[in-house]
């Protein structure tokens, strides 16, 4: 049986119809890049597989069973990374990982996952000195702090230069090598072999 699946989703924004008739499944190991222009649904679209919010129609399942039947064992099931950073920058690097580790139920290493993204140097500097590149390897840290099956990633590589990039397909890579689930939003290239596509591009508003 697919692991996650969604059947006729639909999604409004602002009283707009922002994608409708939409299907998907993915299953353990596998992974979906989902594509297309800014305003398309991209976003919209991982909050809802979150569980931050309703579909206008449709449902989200996983292994067969609504996840709107069991919110919070679908919450422990996944990690969810947007695309705002969300990084307090009177915090230090590792004051941030902390709080969110904490809040998300996370036990694993602060240490250990700064290390992993290559951030352990910076442990005890505020946020607010980070580059863009840093505060986006700061907000994927969180990955390392909590197994989860499900990885949901807005733009993970956005602002980050090709050793990062590389560093972060291959922690996906190590995910789904362990049966874990990625599903990506991205609007430039990343390496994500045999993942199926979700092309938004059908739903975007017309110029």
């Amino acid at each position: 049986m697919t692991d996650f699946s969604g059947r006729d989703l639909a999604c409004m924004r602002g009283g707009r119809v922002v994608f409708a008739g939409l299907d998907f499944a993915v299953g353990a190991g596998g992974a979906l890049l989902l594509t297309g222009p800014n305003g398309s649904g991209k976003s919209s679209l991982l909050r809802l597989m979150a569980g931050l919010g309703r579909p206008a129609a449709g449902a989200l399942a996983w292994a067969g069973v609504p996840i709107a039947a069991d919110p919070e064992a679908h919450a422990a099931r996944l990690q969810f990374v947007g695309h705002l950073d969300a990084v307090k920058p009177a915090l230090t690097v590792a004051e941030n990982l902390g709080l969110w580790t904490r809040l998300g139920g996370g036990t694993g290493s602060v240490a250990a996952a700064l290390a992993a993204v290559g951030l352990d140097r910076l442990a005890v500097t505020p946020a607010r000195f980070l580059s863009a590149g840093q505060r986006r390897r700061l907000a994927l840290a969180r990955l390392w702090t909590r197994p989860a099956s499900l990885w949901l990633l807005d733009e993970p590589t956005i602002a980050l230069d090709p050793p990062s990039v590389a560093a972060v397909e291959a922690a996906i890579a190590r995910h789904r090598a362990a049966g874990g689930i990625a599903i990506v939003s991205s609007n430039v290239a990343i390496g994500l072999p045999a993942a199926a596509v979700v092309a938004l591009e059908r739903f975007a508003e017309a110029p």
